[in-house]
């Protein structure tokens, strides 16, 4: 009766010691992503600073492609589980607020903290893009799935009647993309160093003044 009860212990054991050193390389390469640029990153540089062996780094993550990708698609999210920004609860209630001013300020927020975990790693792959087919490709399908993200915003806004008249669903986004974009949040908050508190209440006040009828 007892060996079943083992085997699910060791099984435990071996997934929190797979999850703990996933999460020390991911924080290992993503400061020396940040620091150093995606080119200049080595995978002997991040076992280093992880404290785990090359062997191990290479057996969790076979190359420095998978390893950003890895990295900045938890740090997108938050977490490591399987659901995209555009299926997580929050996103989908903030989608469905009927009341204009809350929807933006929901989905504001939730930018905001993303840009928080991701937003320095967003930009070192568009950087590193033009040099790499791969970080090209992802921080492509990046960008379009951030202004799905914002169309989603617009299209509840549409619903409601609530976008100023001459904007539909489709120039709405467009302008809400280039607002949130992580170009303006590093200029704001990495070179002129405002507070994330002033970021947050700048962002949302110029999405209300672009969008929503008066």
């Amino acid at each position: 009766m007892s060996q079943p009860v083992k085997r699910t212990y060791r099984a435990d054991k071996r997934a929190q010691t797979a999850e703990a050193t996933r999460a020390a390389i991911r924080a290992a390469a993503g400061e020396l992503f940040i620091e150093s640029g995606y080119a200049a990153t080595t995978m002997r540089e991040v076992a280093r600073r992880a404290g785990v062996g090359e062997r191990t780094l290479y057996d969790t993550f076979p190359n420095k492609l998978e390893l950003f990708r890895h990295t900045i698609g938890v740090a997108t999210v938050g977490d490591e589980e399987p659901v995209a920004v555009l299926d997580r609860p929050e996103v989908l209630a903030a989608f469905d607020e009927v009341d204009p001013l809350t929807a933006v300020t929901r989905v504001v927020e939730y930018t905001a903290g993303l840009f928080e975990r991701a937003g320095d790693l967003i930009m070192v792959g568009i950087e590193a893009g033009a040099a790499d087919a791969g970080m090209k490709a992802g921080s492509e399908a990046g960008a379009e799935h951030t202004y799905q993200f914002w169309l989603g915003l617009t299209r509840n806004l549409f619903r409601v009647d609530a976008l100023r008249p001459e904007l539909d669903a489709e120039s709405a986004a467009d302008i809400a993309f280039a607002l949130g974009s992580p170009h303006v949040f590093r200029l704001l908050r990495r070179q002129r160093g405002w507070a994330a508190t002033r970021y947050r209440e700048w962002l949302t006040g110029a999405v209300t003044a672009q969008l929503l009828r008066e």
